[in-house]
């Protein structure tokens, strides 16, 4: 057997709910860590005087008892756990652990007996259950009766407010009251707050941030009391899980926190943390309500009768007494101001400061966060959603929960991230941040002060997606890149190889310059060739339509069902409901359907076999088609020709001579008179065999006169 056992997924009752957390059995000492508030319960093993195993609600348990009176009850065990752990007490604690069952007969009359901070109702030396007293808050009584009202826990389902006990009167030569001697028994154990006697010390109006307002601070042995104008709070030391004291990023004040489970409570609200806010200037002179030697005797030297200095050293130095807890400060994290021990941040909408601490993170003051490292799953450098100066750090919980810490400036980045780094932390987007820390060189001559990383990722996520998409579209031509030294293709207008293009057909010209003002050159666009599109195919109406699927089968003879029983339905809707229809449709019926649309595919492949036999589906175009083809053909080639003639014929008559139209040529008294008697046969004709003609009469050469000119 080894030194040590231990146990995953144990839970610890507290107040009606079950907090899971680890147990460990070691030579020296049993701990039990809680996972929801990371409280540690520590027990000696020279201290263990009683072990129990007994069958609870979550499998089975075990009851430790103390020498100093101390009871601690942890559940979850499996039934094969029992021998290891016997054997394990025997040998190191020299403890049995014994088994011990529960009464279940249901019972309402036993006998109650006080053991320690426990109270059990007890039926035929059967425990039926146990009260922890710790867990009473007030005690009444009766005429032979009892009272307990419970502290409340807001992380409880179900919880129980009272239980009343009758207590039978006793024999009359008793003198001592039996409902009177249960009360006093329930109250010495119980955690009932009663400000008896003098308070230790008191702070005079103390600045409060949560809750907010200023409160005189009266410091009971058992308790701490908060007095306020409006609300007074009653806290006992036993609900501080930890202590804070942090600076201020001005360096001029301090934060001490407080740290509560369970939370005090104002109405709905629930604060889990008391915050006290500090000037370092402020001084105090205290002296304790104590006379010196009972002060040296109950604080063992931690506190003096009289004590002087900052009022924030005062007020941590008497918690740090009274509660016996460590407080927790900064430790070596620098931010970028030069002192400072924080970094400003929101979370929220609200702007506050997050404190970079040992073990964890906490982020102070509204709302205050505190984070420990064991519960941190991973961290995340995000960019700022708004600008580019700043970055959000998020933090998830092993729990599912997120906690994003926003508008924090670029320049905390390197130091928070070598911290997190530091404490091994798990950063989800690790491989970018490591990328661009590699790369801040070379952008060290940039125009800003300072090199921005996160425009450093998104430039690495835009190159990797710019490679990814560059591999799956590799045959695409790529677009051409602008070199200024190189001469382009196309000379742009008013450029000098523009006008060299044209300067050798204007010489005859001359002797207009005078008259008219000559215009500047215009540019010689260099088109290139289109390649000539694609004829869209015409449809043969005699061809045999395809065959429809088995679903258009079906929706095709039951759309008129549809629509007699759903009057008014739309298109849509049709197609919805036929959808529904056809899914709740048997396999039989489908089947069915699919023989029909098969059958009707091989009656569609043998008329398209039969139809390309007699020689449909062939793309050869028509005589007609191809002749019209070849005359628009012909008409864009001899547009494009007269065009160029004309402006070399304009170029050499000075420019004075206007464009003519096809038409003026057509009707020039240059024509021969078959041209004309051709033109009007064309009117006597039909529409199709009209166009022809025009065709042919377009694209005619110039008349003989024309070509003597």
């Amino acid at each position: 057997m080894g030194d040590t056992l231990e146990f995953n997924e144990i839970y610890q009752e507290s107040k009606g709910s079950w907090n899971d957390g680890r147990l460990r059995f070691s030579k020296q000492n049993v701990v039990y860590k809680s996972s929801k508030t990371g409280k540690v319960d520590n027990i000696p093993a020279a201290e263990l005087s009683q072990a129990t195993w007994r069958r609870v609600c979550l499998g089975h348990g075990i009851k430790l008892a103390t020498s100093t009176g101390h009871v601690y009850k942890y559940d979850g065990f499996r039934d094969t756990d029992y021998e290891r752990i016997s054997e394990f007490f025997k040998a190191n604690y020299k403890v049995e652990l014994t088994e011990k069952d529960m009464c279940v007969k249901g019972w309402n009359w036993g006998t109650a007996k006080f053991s320690g901070p426990l109270l059990s109702f007890d039926v035929n030396d059967s425990s039926v259950f146990e009260i922890p007293l710790a867990s009473v808050s007030q005690c009444a009584t009766g005429k032979n009766e009892v009272t307990l009202e419970f502290h409340q826990n807001d992380d409880a389902e179900v919880s129980l407010m009272e239980v009343r006990f009758y207590v039978p009167p006793g024999p009359a030569d008793e003198g001592a009251d039996p409902v009177e001697a249960f009360a006093a028994n329930v109250l010495s154990k119980a955690d009932v707050i009663q400000a008896t006697g003098d308070a230790v010390c008191v702070f005079k109006e103390l600045q409060c941030l949560t809750p907010r307002g200023r409160y005189d601070i009266l410091i009971y042995p058992a308790f701490l009391h908060l007095h306020g104008k409006t609300f007074d709070y009653k806290i006992p030391y036993t609900t501080v899980l930890r202590l804070f004291l942090l600076p201020h990023k001005d360096q001029r004040q301090m934060f001490f926190v407080i740290s509560l489970d369970p939370p005090i409570k104002q109405g709905q609200t629930r604060y889990h943390f008391l915050i006290l806010l500090f000037s370092k200037e402020e001084e105090l002179r205290l002296t304790l309500n104590m006379s010196e030697e009972e002060v040296e005797k109950r604080y063992e030297g931690k506190l003096s009768k009289n004590m002087s200095g900052s009022l924030y050293e005062m007020v941590s130095r008497v918690m740090k007494a009274l509660v016996n807890r460590k407080i927790t400060v900064p430790g070596n994290f620098q931010g970028n101001t030069p002192g400072a021990q924080c970094i400003t941040c929101s979370y929220k909408a609200q702007s506050g400061l997050l404190y970079p601490l040992e073990r964890g993170f906490i982020y102070v003051h509204k709302p205050p966060v505190h984070l420990r490292f064991e519960e941190i799953s991973c961290v995340n450098f995000a960019r700022g959603t708004t600008t580019t100066r700043s970055f959000d750090f998020e933090v998830e919980t092993k729990q599912g929960n997120q906690f994003t810490f926003s508008s924090i400036e670029r320049e905390e980045y390197g130091k928070l991230f070598d911290f997190v780094n530091a404490k091994k932390l798990n950063i989800k987007n690790r491989g970018f941040k490591e990328g661009m820390k590699s790369k801040n060189n070379e952008y060290s001559d940039s125009d800003e002060d300072q090199h921005d990383a996160y425009l450093e990722r998104m430039k690495a996520e835009g190159k990797i997606r710019e490679e990814g998409d560059g591999s799956n579209d590799s045959d695409e031509e790529t677009d051409e890149s602008f070199n200024p030294g190189e001469e382009s293709d196309v000379a742009e207008e008013y450029d000098s190889n523009a006008s060299e293009s044209e300067s050798g057909s204007g010489g005859d010209g001359s002797d207009d310059e005078g008259k008219k003002k000559k215009k500047p050159a215009k540019k010689a666009k260099v088109v290139k060739e289109r390649k000539p599109r694609k004829e869209k195919k015409q449809k043969d109406t005699n061809a045999p339509k395809r065959p429809m699927s088995s679903y258009m089968l079906w929706l095709n003879s039951s759309r008129e069902h549809i629509k007699s029983e759903n009057p008014g339905i739309s298109i849509t809707e049709i197609s919805k409901k036929a959808g529904e229809m056809w899914k709740q449709i048997g396999k039989d019926d489908k089947e069915g359907w699919d023989r029909k649309a098969e059958e009707a595919k091989k009656n569609y492949e043998k008329a398209m076999k039969e139809y390309r036999e007699n020689g449909g589906g062939s793309s050869t175009p028509s005589k007609k088609e191809s002749k019209k083809a070849g005359g628009k053909k012909e008409d864009k080639a001899g547009g494009k020709k007269r065009k160029s003639d004309g402006g070399e014929k304009e170029k050499e008559q000075g420019g004075n001579d206007s464009f003519k139209s096809r038409e003026f040529i057509s009707s020039e008294e240059s024509s021969s008179e078959g041209e004309r008697k051709k033109a009007k046969k064309a009117k006597g004709k039909p529409k199709g065999k009209e166009s022809e003609e025009e065709e042919e009469v377009v694209t005619t050469p110039p008349s003989s006169e024309e070509d003597s000119d």
